[in-house]
């Protein structure tokens, strides 16, 4: 069984999704990424796993279900603390973010059956998902982190270390109005949509 790690910014004003301000308030979008969050630890909760851990930045409030080992990020670059994250593992583990809303269980479901390392690509050249055998943090230390060729370096990364990598679909995250709307429309069932539509609905947008 396979730890699940969760990495997320506790979702308050001005902390989170801050590229979706404007047309959201900085409160609308702690909103959101609350949402967002919360849709994401369902999914996990869900799934099977023998550890479920949120690596946070802040302090947790009433959207943590039980069931989750609590684990303070570390202090560095994000490439660090992604490393950081899969040092506190001592079997199979894979992390995903809180921006992805629209993750299922049979996504989060791997079993490294016949490969070393599955990938999540994300359509704004980063990556959603990242999953390791054997954890081993030097695979992501130095990786450049939020920009376009993010996870073509992280991919390579795997590969240059000879590790046979399973690959994901391609999950759009949110960091835009734009985002927001595209992801709302495949997961309409979720707490995200239904924020996202009460937020547009107060605001007549």
């Amino acid at each position: 069984m396979t730890t699940l790690l969760v990495i997320a910014k506790e979702p308050r004003p001005g902390r989170v999704k801050t590229r979706l301000t404007p047309p959201f308030t900085p409160a609308e979008a702690a909103a959101l990424a609350e949402a967002a969050l919360v849709d994401t630890l369902c999914t996990v909760a869900a799934t099977p796993a023998e550890r479920r851990v949120l690596v946070l930045d802040g302090n947790p409030g009433p959207w943590l279900p039980p069931g989750f080992d609590l684990v303070p990020q570390c202090a560095g670059r994000l490439d660090e603390r992604l490393a950081a994250a899969f040092a506190g593992c001592d079997g199979p583990a894979l992390l995903i973010g809180m921006d992805t809303p629209q993750v299922t269980p049979d996504l989060l479901t791997v079993d490294f059956a016949g490969y070393d390392a599955c990938f999540g690509a994300a359509e704004d050249g980063g990556f959603w998902a990242l999953g390791l055998a054997s954890p081993d943090p030097g695979l992501l230390r130095g990786v450049p982190m939020s920009t376009p060729a993010t996870g073509a370096v992280q991919r390579d990364r795997l590969v240059a270390a000879g590790l046979r990598v399973r690959d994901l679909p391609r999950l759009r995250d949110v960091d835009t109005a734009a985002d927001a709307q595209a992801v709302s429309a495949s997961a309409p069932h979720g707490r995200f949509t239904a924020e996202l539509a009460r937020l547009q609905a107060v605001a007549g947008r």
